[in-house]
């Protein structure tokens, strides 16, 4: 195809057809459009925007630039929840299992962190002997069977955003929500799912920083999963704060499993909670978010999503044996070093990017994709808004590589908290739905 008129077009800001953006996303799939006119597209589009219906078709095209998940017909309904991304937010690792335990298939496909914000991918790998990379028949039959899977988008699910996103990322265009609402949807979409649940946060560690911009990226994202047959709706979180007490990806999965046998931190479980909640009402399967509440708390309580988790562990690999004694380690990184309070009060803000910043720089994140990851470093034990602080408390455990870069995060971490005479007001985790 002759694709310099449509970037011309598009650059000038008219409306492109479902059948174009059809054609570029299939051509650019196949090679025969080179990345530096797609590049050029991708800023047109950034200044220019998509409206509803190029969404629609720039999302269903990249669905459908590959192979999608397909389950026999079955009673159980299939969800998934995705996240826009934050320091600490290791939800997806206990929802999943509880999910499958309420009745559900969760075929849960996940993505690696780049810069302050972790992936979940990089969390579990952080098990020995887990599987992230599986292929479609693998889903799907560990879905029917085990009734949940956390894994990597296959090499052929949807590889027309696995091009797109590393032009933009090298291009400047990340940060344009109709491209951010395709590359997401693309990929939920696929799953063939029948409802699906958003974590969109705001907040300093976020991708969106204020609250408008995170609902407007979330009424976009809802509208077109329902336009599109999905029953779909959106929490919007705040990530001023890192969710849990622990950022790095072993230390966090440690957390989740903490969750898992109720004794984790009560934000973590909050969240946990209302997206299974949000599920059951979504698939008729509660009338009430407070009856829905209530019967995903029972069934955490009953330890089946704990036994669940080592299912969905060794149908993908794990070696439990060894990953139960690595739990039962107090820390499996070279050096632990632990940050105290130097005064007495109330905690009043534990700063999110600082820490997600702290862990990245220690190995527990990305600077790029081909960066290498450190699965043992990381911070835990932080103390959170809200806390009473005697002087000498621990607000922080600091888990590095070695002593220099252990010593290096405490003296930035001082800067992340701040201490005051008074308990401060605290701020709601979830501060509004979209529906």
């Amino acid at each position: 195809m002759n694709f310099l008129p449509l970037i011309e077009r598009k650059r000038e800001g008219d409306t492109l057809s479902a059948g174009e953006l059809r054609a570029v996303v299939a051509e650019f799939t196949a090679g025969r459009i080179p990345d530096y006119q797609m590049a050029a597209f991708l800023m047109a589009v950034f200044f220019r925007g998509l409206n509803r219906d190029e969404t629609t078709a720039l999302t269903l095209a990249m669905r459908d630039s590959g192979e999608t998940l397909r389950f026999p017909k079955d009673p159980h309904p299939l969800v998934d929840k995705h996240s826009t991304g934050g320091v600490g937010d290791k939800v997806s690792l206990p929802l999943a299992p509880l999910l499958a335990c309420l009745g559900f298939r969760v075929p849960m496909i996940s993505g690696r962190g780049l810069g302050i914000t972790g992936g979940t991918l990089d969390k579990l790998e952080s098990i020995p002997g887990f599987r992230t990379a599986l292929d479609a028949g693998e889903v799907v039959e560990i879905v029917q069977r085990v009734g949940c899977v956390i894994c990597g988008q296959t090499d052929r699910m949807v590889p027309a955003d696995k091009k797109m996103y590393a032009l933009r990322d090298a291009t400047g265009t990340v940060p344009s929500i109709p491209l951010i609402v395709a590359s997401i949807l693309s990929k939920k979409l696929a799953e063939d799912l029948h409802a699906l649940v958003l974590d969109v946060k705001f907040g300093c560690a976020a991708f969106m920083q204020t609250l408008p911009q995170a609902r407007q990226l979330a009424r976009a994202m809802v509208e077109l999963g329902n336009a599109c047959g999905v029953n779909t709706r959106a929490l919007l979180t705040n990530m001023n704060t890192p969710l849990g007490r622990a950022a790095g990806n072993w230390l966090e999965v440690r957390e989740s499993v903490a969750c898992l046998e109720n004794r984790g931190p009560n934000d973590l479980r909050e969240l946990v909670l209302s997206c299974a909640a949000h599920l059951l009402v979504q698939t008729g399967r509660a009338k009430s978010l407070a009856a829905a509440r209530s019967r995903a708390d029972e069934c955490l309580r009953s330890g089946a999503p704990r036994r669940k988790w080592d299912e969905m562990l060794a149908a993908q690999g794990a070696d439990l044996t060894a990953f139960r004694r690595k739990l039962a380690a107090d820390s499996t990184a070279p050096v632990v070093r632990e940050l105290h309070a130097d005064r007495a009060g109330w905690m009043a803000r534990c700063d999110a990017r600082c820490i997600g910043e702290v862990v990245r720089d220690l190995g527990g994140g990305r600077f790029t994709k081909e960066s290498l990851i450190h699965p043992e470093v990381g911070v835990d034990h932080l103390a959170k808004p809200g806390d009473r602080v005697a002087r000498g408390d621990v607000l922080a455990r600091v888990h590095a590589a070695d002593a220099r870069s252990a010593e290096a995060a405490c003296d930035r971490l001082r800067g992340a908290f701040r201490i005051t005479p008074g308990k401060p007001r605290p701020e709601p985790l979830i501060k509004g739905i979209v529906r």
